[in-house]
């Protein structure tokens, strides 16, 4: 748990032995406890509108957000997970199949994190091999064949550095998916909903629309290899992290993401459905804006939103 979690943590404490002693001995508590929770409710607006950079990205890394799986299965009343890229294995760090949002039939893709070690290992910490990213792009070119819309959800610290992972064509993966991405003539909604990490998160974020929850971040490099590049010291990761306009309001201020999801408060982990709900309708309202759209006319709308970027 998050350091910024510990003032509200030992309040919550409070209120439950309050509310123990009261139940336990009979005695009538509520005017304290009620002091007491508004105090809380007053704390937790305090804390979590005024995050700092740093507190987001270990908000975004926290065990207990959300992951692409949570949100697909409850945004999506059926899906159908396809695996591997018929060239090598399938990368258990990439999630993809097709899913019906309402009675619009879309391919989403996402990074998938674990929540537990032995999770996380077997999805490597959601830090996708070449064989993840072109499973990402059979789907997606699956759905372009079929005029599917595509979702992608982005929560990655990076794409997979090992020696095996270079030896299969790492870079030339994450290439690929940048050149075809650009071309499909379907509509692409990318939303990052955790961390969004150099190369890793553009593979799969060449899109139409992009948006970013609340406490998300996207950024070409972390803030621990930013500071160990500038300053030779991983410490100061925080200082970098200050300064790299990562977040997300930094980056809708920069025109470079259209959208920010509102979470609740206390982040995502706290209410998923409601999160998965703002996701939903977000969503549907981009996909019915692309409906009377030619493939052409799509593919130069994701060409201007990326030439617009700088300007």
């Amino acid at each position: 748990m998050m350091q910024i979690d510990k003032p509200i943590l030992e309040l919550e404490s409070k209120i439950q032995e309050l509310k123990k002693l009261s139940q336990d001995n009979n005695i009538d508590l509520s005017t304290e406890i009620d002091i007491l929770t508004r105090k809380l409710e007053n704390m937790k607006t305090q804390i979590y509108e005024n995050l700092t950079p740093w507190q987001k990205v270990n908000l975004t890394r926290s065990n207990d957000r959300p992951t692409s799986k949570d949100y697909i299965l409850n945004i999506c009343s059926d899906f159908i997970e396809l695996h591997g890229d018929r060239c090598f294995r399938d990368d258990l760090s990439i999630i993809g199949g097709i899913g019906l949002i309402d009675d619009i039939c879309v391919t989403i893709i996402g990074h998938q994190k674990g929540k537990t070690v032995k999770e996380n290992i077997a999805r490597n910490f959601g830090m996708p091999h070449p064989e993840g990213y072109r499973k990402a792009l059979r789907l997606m070119k699956q759905a372009d064949k079929f005029n599917r819309p595509i979702i992608t959800f982005i929560d990655t610290p990076g794409a997979y550095c090992g020696i095996g992972a270079e030896e299969r064509g790492q870079g030339e993966a994450i290439a690929r998916n940048l050149l075809e991405m650009s071309s499909l003539g379907v509509p692409i909604i990318s939303i990052v909903i955790g961390e969004g990490g150099s190369g890793g998160a553009l593979a799969l974020g060449v899109c139409n629309k992009l948006a970013m929850l609340e406490h998300s971040i996207y950024s070409v490099i972390s803030p621990e290899g930013l500071s160990s590049i500038l300053w030779k010291d991983v410490s100061k990761a925080s200082q970098a992290a200050s300064i790299m306009k990562l977040t997300s309001n930094d980056l809708y201020e920069l025109e470079v993401v259209d959208k920010i999801i509102k979470e609740p408060l206390g982040g995502a982990q706290k209410d998923v459905k409601s999160t998965s709900e703002s996701i939903k309708k977000y969503i549907i309202e981009q996909i019915r804006s692309y409906q009377n759209l030619t493939r052409e006319e799509i593919i130069d709308d994701r060409y201007k939103k990326f030439r617009k970027i700088g300007y």
